[in-house]
């Protein structure tokens, strides 16, 4: 017992159980089926195996070559597997996919059936007025518009704020295997559930469609793009789902408030500087976090509140999964989080994406 408590997955993996447990009863209660989220690569249960299959592979042929040359290639592959990729280094690999996708799956699940339970609850003309009194009677996406302008810069957002979808998994498989410390890929995995519920906790606190749902002539002049394509496919499988939720296939996924989209990139950005990582990827992520923010407020994906909101979540998720890890001192003393840093690869932007992948985040 006491072992598997010090085990870094221990919180992970009850996590998931227990809000894998909340979709399991919130979809006997509601008599409606759990579903499996799509997305690049297909569903989760097969993308995320692959990725790490991927990052195995990689890592070994590069390893090989580094050490023995292109000479006797497939001996050195099997060699280095059997003497370093043990028994236990794969069960917290699997270990962290595990509570990963079963946090992912119950949170699209959960927050697919939020317009079920709060039924006719919605925020977004406060959360508005909000943005206005913040702003001295302007609209924020109505400002960004006129300072960035709704042409190149339209383009060029819409891009990185797609390419979050596949950089989340992406992320998760190169820390979880190019990482040999397990307690810094449990961290990370912890993050990154724990976003999931946070989010899907404050989505239920204060529903919202974000305003390009809400007040969609305020967003009229921007060009067709993979983003503007997203939002009507996402808007049009909602209603879909609202005039019959028991028949309909798909995930319901618009909901604004907190903007995970926020929280995962602070999250992460976080992690690479509390972690030590290169400083280009430490760069990386935190520019990436500032293109999100600015992103997700010129398509009106979010308000003000939203985006604030989603860096608290993010912030939470980092302490708390360092806490519950065993990175007490993660914040006194970062450079003992971990032994070898995390070489992350950015993800390719992604100009389109199925609208069952693109819930709003």
């Amino acid at each position: 017992m006491t072992r598997l408590r010090r085990w870094p997955y221990t919180f992970a993996m009850a996590l998931a159980l227990l809000v894998g447990a909340a979709a399991v009863v919130s979809s006997l209660y509601l008599d409606l089926p759990l579903r499996d989220p799509d997305g690049f690569l297909g569903p989760s249960y097969i993308r995320l195996p692959l990725l790490v299959l991927g990052f195995i592979g990689g890592g070994l042929l590069v390893e090989a070559v580094r050490r023995h040359g292109w000479r006797n290639l497939p001996t050195s592959v099997v060699d280095i597997a059997k003497k370093e990729w043990n028994a236990h280094r794969l069960l917290c690999i699997g270990a962290g996919l595990l509570s990963f996708y079963v946090c992912y799956v119950a949170y699209r699940n959960l927050k697919s059936v939020l317009p079920v339970f709060r039924e006719g609850t919605l925020f977004d003309q406060q959360l508005f007025r909000l943005d206005q009194w913040l702003m001295g009677g302007s609209t924020p996406a109505v400002v960004l518009h006129e300072l960035l302008g709704t042409g190149m810069a339209a383009n060029l957002l819409s891009i990185a704020y797609l390419a979050y979808l596949p950089l989340i998994p992406i992320s998760l498989g190169a820390v979880l295997v190019l990482n040999r410390r397990h307690a810094v890929g449990a961290w990370y995995t912890t993050m990154l559930s724990l976003n999931w519920v946070l989010g899907t906790i404050s989505y239920y606190l204060l529903p919202s469609v974000g305003p390009v749902f809400s007040h969609p002539d305020a967003f009229r002049a921007l060009p067709d793009t993979g983003v503007r394509q997203l939002q009507e496919s996402l808007i049009d499988t909602r209603l879909d789902y609202l005039s019959n939720p028991v028949g309909s296939d798909s995930i319901q996924g618009v909901a604004a408030f907190a903007s995970l989209h926020v929280s995962v990139t602070f999250a992460a950005a976080l992690f690479m500087t509390l972690t030590k990582q290169n400083r280009a990827v430490r760069a990386i992520t935190w520019i990436f976090f500032a293109v999100t923010v600015v992103a997700t407020i010129y398509f009106g994906w979010h308000y003000l509140l939203d985006d604030i909101a989603g860096i608290g979540i993010g912030g939470a998720s980092v302490a708390l999964s360092a806490w519950v890890t065993g990175h007490r001192r993660a914040r006194r003393r970062p450079v003992d989080a971990v032994s070898e840093p995390v070489s992350v690869p950015a993800a390719k932007p992604a100009d389109s994406v199925s609208h069952t992948a693109g819930a709003i985040l």
